[in-house]
């Protein structure tokens, strides 16, 4: 039984360095310098300080390598997750709560620092909370959740959450500072804004952002077509990162302590940190599922939850914030020939090298060539816009689940639109077994969780 909690027992006693180590050195490096990017630009996403981001891609993968059972994706930072901490974080710490006062009157400034440490202390409470509920999960056995979450469902609340990061990421690429909405529809104001702004664009900001896609896509595109002949993925984002030219700001040297969350935030926080943990858990099982079906072996779904919970609780001890894995970096784990999850610990070595030593490289990063990162990290999710295309010939509910679960997820944000397309999706399930009596047990708890998931999510708003 304890083999079955620590699964890393059952296979590093039996770890051969000579078939699988040299595999996992290079899947580690590889998927390390992926980690160094990635962490600070999605930090940008979660508005908060990008050397969070690096702290978030260093310790979560070394307890998941403890806890875990796939043994290819790679844990950390990941598009969505940032953008549903960012939208807490802004909605609990917006800037307007930070303006200095000059005597009575109130300045435009903003007091950065009290706002970024308020910012953190309520990522880190809606990671541990989130982690706990997915312990709590794990422990009761509802694994079985993750089957529930369609793939139109997923693929849909993946593509319309990259459409929030890209309208996130453009006011870095203009050089724009808009106004901040929060709450439904918040997209379309936002949009409007911009578009209102576009007069004032800082043109050298937006050259920097143009040069920096160009080159990444290349420079992508130059991997996938090699890749048979590198041992390493040429690390661009990294080199052309160094040799760029508002930035980054300050990258402390060495690692915090570990601090206790905020308690007081948790009540404010706690649907969002369902959200969190239920979208978390489902893109990592679809992933693992995946690689575990391609490799042929299994990954246990309840084990997976209390590995993924016990991966943020612990993580939010150190201010990371939420972790799951990440499409872009487990392919790149798997790719350059990954064997298992040493890759991870050495992917996480790499990340605290450059925390200790090289943090001082980092502090110069413009945050345009950032936003260009997020923007070609997304490639993978604009593809997903053909999924409409296929599922139109295959499916006609599939699609429309896909639709529902776009749309309202653009119009409404991530958690109500969760909410609204998983109620959307129990219609579809309960519409497709329209007799009752030839609709199993199983299904019918999963349709009374979802049922309260949904309720839970959209009571939230009103």
């Amino acid at each position: 039984h304890c083999i079955g909690f620590l699964p890393v027992l059952s296979w590093l006693p039996r770890y051969s360095i000579w078939d699988y180590g040299m595999p996992d050195l290079i899947s580690g490096i590889s998927v390390g310098i992926m980690h160094l990017p990635q962490g600070m630009a999605y930090a940008l996403l979660a508005s908060l300080p990008p050397v969070f981001g690096l702290y978030t891609s260093l310790y979560p993968p070394l307890i998941y390598f403890i806890f875990g059972t796939s043994r290819h994706i790679s844990i950390g930072t990941f598009t969505i997750l940032s953008i549903m901490i960012g939208s807490v974080t802004e909605r609990l710490a917006p800037d307007s709560d930070f303006l200095i006062y000059n005597g009575t009157n109130v300045t435009e400034e903003v007091d950065i620092i009290s706002r970024d440490f308020y910012r953190v202390q309520v990522a880190a409470a809606a990671t541990v909370l989130g982690g706990l509920i997915q312990v709590v999960l794990g422990l009761v056995q509802f694994g079985f959740v993750g089957t529930y979450l369609s793939e139109p469902l997923v693929r849909g609340y993946t593509t319309a959450a990259s459409a929030h990061a890209v309208v996130a990421q453009l006011k870095y690429i203009l050089g724009v500072s808009p106004k901040r909405f929060s709450g439904p529809l918040s997209i379309v104001y936002t949009l409007a804004d911009l578009f209102m702004l576009l007069p004032e664009t800082h043109l050298p900001t937006l050259l920097a952002s143009v040069v920096s896609i160009v080159v990444l896509i290349t420079a992508k595109e130059l991997n996938t077509a090699l890749r048979q002949k590198l041992l390493v993925p040429i690390p661009v984002e990294l080199s052309h990162e160094m040799c760029m030219f508002p930035f980054v700001g300050e990258i402390p040297s060495g690692l915090q302590p570990p601090s206790i969350p905020n308690a007081s935030v948790f009540s404010e926080v706690v649907l969002d940190a369902f959200a969190m943990a239920i979208v978390g858990y489902a893109i990592s099982i679809s992933l693992g599922k995946t690689f575990a079906l391609k490799h042929g072996y299994k990954v246990d779904s309840n084990q997976e939850l209390v590995a993924l919970g016990l991966s943020n609780t612990f993580g939010g001890f150190f201010q990371c914030f939420s972790v799951c894995s990440s499409m872009s970096r487990s392919l790149i784990q798997e790719s350059t020939g990954g064997k298992t999850q040493i890759a991870g610990v050495v992917s996480g070595v790499i990340v605290l090298v450059t925390v200790l030593k090289l943090g001082s490289l980092f502090q110069e990063l413009p945050k345009a060539v950032l936003a260009a990162i997020v923007f070609v990290n997304l490639k993978g999710m604009f593809k997903q816009y053909y999924d409409i295309v296929t599922l139109w010939r295959s499916s006609k509910i599939d699609l429309l689940i896909w639709l529902v679960t776009y749309v309202s997820t653009v119009l409404f944000n991530l958690d109500m639109g969760l909410g609204a397309s998983m109620g959307f999706a129990l219609l579809t399930v309960i519409f497709r077994t329209q007799r009752l009596e030839s609709f199993p047990i199983s299904n019918l708890s999963a349709v009374f969780l979802t049922t309260v998931i949904c309720s839970i999510l959209l009571l939230h708003h009103v």
